[in-house]
């Protein structure tokens, strides 16, 4: 999530689709290293949110006007949350996982319990995220347990006095790039992420992230983040990277160039984006998303502010491809609609088709031009790399998944 955030039928690939693979895209084989992993769980939002679009919309409008990073998880729908411990002895606490902001809070619906390991660095804390939620507090520096493989020395984290907008969870794990945090901590220009400190203190062997999430409508709605590499068996091939795209404000985050085409038509040029797991939808610019809502024939859904689609105009959809530096990543059919299981909690009708492109809000050219959020990353699995500055992403057993 950003600074301001929250949260198939098997086709067969067009010409397009195989396009050949440029030097700066060659795929990375998998090769064995030294990573350990974190499990997630999933969290689906039982009570429900009306115009899901609205909020992620806001969320990205926050972020390119140069608001912090973040999640907002009152407007996530679903969102994946990992347990981590502070302290010695630890205390647990569930956190939110986010890509799109950087710093790492606590407190939120729980205590902060102070051992032996605390210390108050004597700042202040205050992140703002989208929709008006933020956090202040504190900062203290505490020992934080990831997993028996992965315990940290002297991370910084924020203990909340005030916050908006947790919905029953303890605070946020912070997972973008480290340049996100300043201006947040008032005795300091950054503070360390949980990645560059496993890092810096050789826990692990490279500062890479890599993140895998099932979809919540499949029979194993299970997610896990590996530090220090990627898991080889969570994906079907080999995984090929973008440089980090150079557009400002998409610079900022874990931002990337992509062009999308609906079938055989280019709906969005090659300009800059994001990749944010605090997103729940896929957006793209207003003038882009014009010309994919004709193209599919959908119309405007009022309750959810999504666009919906009869089941014969589904039977008929094109699938979507994302081509990033040479490759191109299908986006079926099955994998542009929203659950059907879950369209109560968008306050959808149990029957509707809905699809998850949506508006940015903005035409094309402002410097974020799309967000690959959740509904993108549930079918591929993808990497942060931030020692090379690039992102990386793969297949998976669920990219041509029926689930939905």
């Amino acid at each position: 999530m950003i600074p301001s955030t929250s949260f198939p039928a098997l086709l067969a690939l067009p010409a397009l689709a195989f396009l050949s693979l440029s030097a700066s895209a060659l795929p990375h084989a998998r090769t064995a290293s030294s990573t350990a992993t974190l499990k997630l769980a999933v969290r689906i939002n039982s009570y429900g949110i009306e115009n899901i679009a609205a909020a992620d919309r806001a969320r990205i409008q926050a972020l390119r006007a140069g608001g912090s990073s973040s999640v907002d998880a009152t407007n996530a729908v679903t969102g994946y949350t990992a347990v981590i411990g502070v302290g010695s002895p630890a205390t647990n606490y569930t956190l939110l996982v986010d890509t799109g902001s950087s710093n790492t809070w606590i407190g939120a619906n729980k205590p902060y319990q102070q051992t032996t390991t605390s210390q108050d660095t004597g700042g202040t804390v205050y992140v703002t995220y989208g929709d008006n939620s933020y956090v202040s507090g504190e900062e203290y520096t505490d020992t934080v347990t990831l997993n028996s493989d992965l315990v940290i020395d002297h991370q910084s984290i924020g203990v909340a006095s005030e916050d908006s907008g947790m919905d029953g969870l303890n605070g946020i794990l912070g997972l973008g790039p480290v340049d996100l945090t300043q201006g947040t901590v008032s005795n300091a220009y950054e503070v360390a992420t949980v990645t560059d400190n496993l890092y810096a203190q050789k826990k692990i062997s490279s500062e890479v992230l890599g993140v895998f999430f099932a979809p919540a409508s499949s029979d194993d709605s299970s997610g896990e983040l590996t530090f220090g590499g990627y898991d080889a068996s969570k994906i079907t091939g080999d995984i090929s990277y973008v440089s980090l795209t150079s557009a400002y404000p998409a610079s900022t985050y874990w931002g990337i160039d992509q062009s999308i085409s609906y079938g055989s038509t280019t709906i969005l040029s090659e300009t800059a984006g994001i990749v944010d797991t605090g997103t729940t939808l896929i957006l793209i610019a207003s003038d882009a998303f014009d010309k994919y809502q004709l193209a599919t024939g959908a119309t405007l859904d009022q309750s959810t502010g999504l666009l919906q689609i009869s089941s014969d105009q589904y039977n008929q959809l094109s699938s979507l491809y994302f081509t990033i530096s040479g490759v191109t990543y299908e986006l079926t059919p099955n994998g542009q609609i929203w659950p059907r299981s879950l369209n109560s909690a968008i306050g959808g009708t149990s029957g509707g088709i809905y699809l998850v492109i949506s508006s940015t809000g903005s035409p094309s050219g402002s410097g974020m031009d799309f967000t690959n959020g959740y509904c993108f990353l549930e079918r591929f699995y993808s990497t942060y790399d931030t020692t090379n500055s690039r992102i990386g992403f793969a297949t998976t057993e669920y990219t041509y998944a029926t689930t939905n």
